[in-house]
């Protein structure tokens, strides 16, 4: 396996509970490493910006006032398969059907306040990743 990046978001519920260290822990227990992570609060236009691809689906609106309700933790986070390991860990988007163990099952509210954000693909972990991080930002 090879050594690769992705992209995690620690959202809002779980900002807002002081959970950033419990959920990076998580992370790292999962063989991942933080070379990039900072506290931001989203705007509007960067959360719209985020999740365009969802422009047109019902629950757009709802998604980015979630997003920008809070400070979120985005993070780059690097390790083999980076990207499958990272949704390993996260679980599945509705709490209720995560792995046991899994940052969902643990620490996730709700399908809609579930904790964290996870690239789907190497491809879009790259768009990501770039989205909110300068290359200077990352070491590694």
């Amino acid at each position: 396996m090879a050594v690769t990046r992705t992209f995690s978001i620690i959202k809002p519920d779980a900002t807002r509970r002081n959970l950033t260290g419990a959920v990076t822990a998580m992370l790292e227990g999962a063989g991942l490493r933080v070379v990039a992570s900072k506290r931001i609060q989203m705007t509007r236009a960067m959360a719209e910006g985020f999740y365009a691809v969802h422009r047109e689906r019902p629950f757009f609106n709802d998604l980015v006032a979630f997003m920008i309700s809070g400070p979120v933790v985005v993070q780059v986070l690097e390790g083999e398969d980076a990207v499958a390991r990272n949704r390993a860990i996260m679980g599945a988007t509705n709490p209720a059907n995560a792995d046991e163990g899994t940052i969902r099952k643990v620490h996730a509210e709700s399908i809609e306040a579930n904790s964290v954000h996870g690239s789907d693909s190497d491809e879009n972990a790259a768009i990501e990743i770039a989205y909110f991080f300068a290359q200077t930002e990352i070491t590694g």
